[in-house]
């Protein structure tokens, strides 16, 4: 496994950005993360109908993130709730479909009914969550078992949801209380922390009524004593549901079983050691383009290992499965589709500081020529570096040669990479950095930056930004030191963005490209024939 300051550098290193956008809630910030793999060497590793898409272990930080209990998809991002009353917000970093890190996380109170903190661990002890078709959220907590309805996580409860109260009178431990609740258009679906034929552990609650069912935990899992700990839902009511065990001689062991709309259940996957496992207590569902995802998240019960090597620490791991059936063939490089441009993604680049001093550079493609304005007032030494390959010569012959494509909107998204690619008879030595804090430029939509290693190995490798990248600037607050580095900007792609997209869009071969790069890689590169500045006006 790389260390988290290896796997940021590798990554960024060859631009293989994670494109966050600007931190716009109060409170956000960048965590620390190092890459996690389920099984080594694998990749891909397939479990049951589950295929591991990457995942990582979030560090405590600087606010204790740990005790994560429940998660929910929602607008992009990973909502969940903790053990000591907090609510928390995660926007996971994917690259062709691969969780690689968290971009950001907000945090704060859970409060009760009059605005106040919940406080103690046997009133704060949040368990569960989901949001209702009504944009409300319900929130379930154990100890003092109840489940709340909230407006907003950030606001105060607005009472309890009486729905659930035949589920809650069956509660007979203060640790065994309502871990799972996942809400769809028509219904919602809540368990408890046991399994007992006698005492049914789930209610479905549907506009027909609500009825209570046993769900039992399946073999690899069941002898270990396992139970319900998340669920979530599609919205045609076919509903996932998440178990856990843990004994001190085998370690924590998970499965994931599939309810049907009529409640009849179907294992999906058990992950048992060797695997990458810890306390596994959160689930969400995510669809897109057709694909379905589920995402993990263990509870460090405030004991994370980052902090505390004794015997019996724990982890906070968030990984991400694609369900097999709407995946590729199991093994196979993901490889996000190509999106034709649209006419917002041919506008040209926006200068910062449209009066400083540039000097415009055409790039000659077999594609169509995409014209440079290169900011040689605000990041001279760069822009600089970049006019010598140019007067020199040492880009004529190059090739743009990967598109890293983003599973985000707007699409397309992501950015186009072209250069030298290290041929020793191009490239010149490296070039001081020149952060963007320095510059006061950005990674918006046609920005031009450098690819490095490190600060002062940038070279004759550059990328261009498809649509906003600004989680590649400086950020000064950050404590990885790539984060607060950044990446140099040195110019805006001022005509020319459609020839960008349209390279973009061109074919991958999914069997190019190393570790992560592959399935980024063009199956033709696209040649810069020619670079060269413009004619003055």
């Amino acid at each position: 496994m790389f260390g988290r300051m290896t796997i940021r550098a590798a990554l960024f290193a060859l631009l293989m950005a994670l494109a966050a956008p600007l931190l716009a809630q109060t409170g956000e910030f960048l965590p620390l993360t190092d890459p996690v793999e389920l099984a080594p060497g694998e990749p891909d590793a397939k479990v049951g109908e589950l295929i591991f898409r990457g995942g990582v272990a979030i560090a405590p930080d600087k606010e204790q993130i740990g005790g994560i209990s429940g998660l929910e998809w929602h607008d992009g991002r990973l909502w969940g709730v903790t053990d000591e009353g907090r609510w928390l917000v995660m926007t996971p970093g994917d690259v062709q479909g691969r969780l690689v890190d968290v971009q950001s996380i907000a945090l704060g109170p859970l409060l009760d009914e009059r605005g106040r903190k919940l406080g103690g661990k046997e009133r704060g002890d949040a368990e569960s969550v989901t949001r209702l078709a009504s944009g409300e959220w319900l929130v379930g907590f154990e100890q003092d078992h109840r489940v709340w309805r909230y407006p907003a996580l950030g606001q105060a409860a607005s009472g309890s949801d009486e729905r659930l109260a035949p589920l809650i009178a069956a509660i007979t431990e203060a640790n065994s209380g309502i871990e799972a609740l996942a809400a769809y258009p028509q219904g919602l679906l809540a368990c408890g922390e046991w399994v007992d034929p006698a005492r049914p552990n789930c209610l479905r609650v549907t506009a027909a009524g609500a009825h209570r069912f046993a769900l039992a935990a399946p073999q690899g899992i069941a002898a270990a004593g396992g139970v319900p700990t998340d669920a979530a839902c599609k919205p045609d009511g076919t509903c996932f549901v998440l178990l856990r065990s843990f004994r001190r001689e085998e370690g924590n062991r998970a499965a994931v079983v599939e309810v049907a709309p009529d409640d009849t259940a179907r294992t999906l996957a058990v992950l048992t050691p060797p695997l990458m496992l810890d306390n596994f207590e959160g689930l969400a569902f995510r669809e897109e383009a057709g694909r379905q995802f589920l995402y993990l998240v263990s509870d460090d019960n405030l004991n994370n290992c980052e902090t505390d090597q004794r015997p019996g620490c724990q982890r906070t791991l968030l990984m991400k499965f694609e369900i097999a059936g709407s995946a590729p063939v199991a093994g196979a490089p993901v490889v996000v589709a190509a999106v034709p441009a649209t006419k917002a993604t041919a506008r040209p680049g926006k200068r910062p500081f449209p009066d400083a001093a540039h000097v415009d550079v055409v790039l000659e493609t077999e594609m169509g020529d995409i014209t440079i304005a290169l900011e040689t007032e605000r990041a001279p030494i760069t822009a600089a570096n970049f006019l010598r390959y140019v007067d020199e010569g040492r880009f004529d012959g190059t090739v743009f040669y990967r598109a890293m494509r983003l599973d985000r909107e707007p699409r397309p998204n992501g950015l186009l990479q072209g250069g030298t690619q290290f041929d020793p008879k191009r490239i010149l030595p490296g070039i001081p950095h020149e952060p963007t804090t320095k510059t006061g430029l950005t990674h918006t939509h046609g920005a031009l930056s450098m690819a490095m290693g490190e600060p002062g190995t940038a070279n004759g490798d550059f990328s261009i930004m498809i649509e906003d990248q600004t989680g590649l600037d400086a950020d000064p607050a950050a404590t990885d030191p790539v984060w607060r580095n950044g990446y140099a900007v040195f110019g805006y792609v001022v005509d020319g963005m459609d020839v960008v997209a349209k390279i973009h869009a061109s074919a991958i071969d999914p069997d190019k490209g190393e570790g992560w790069m592959k399935g980024e890689m063009l199956a033709k590169p696209v040649k810069i024939i020619s670079a060269r500045r413009a004619p003055a006006e």
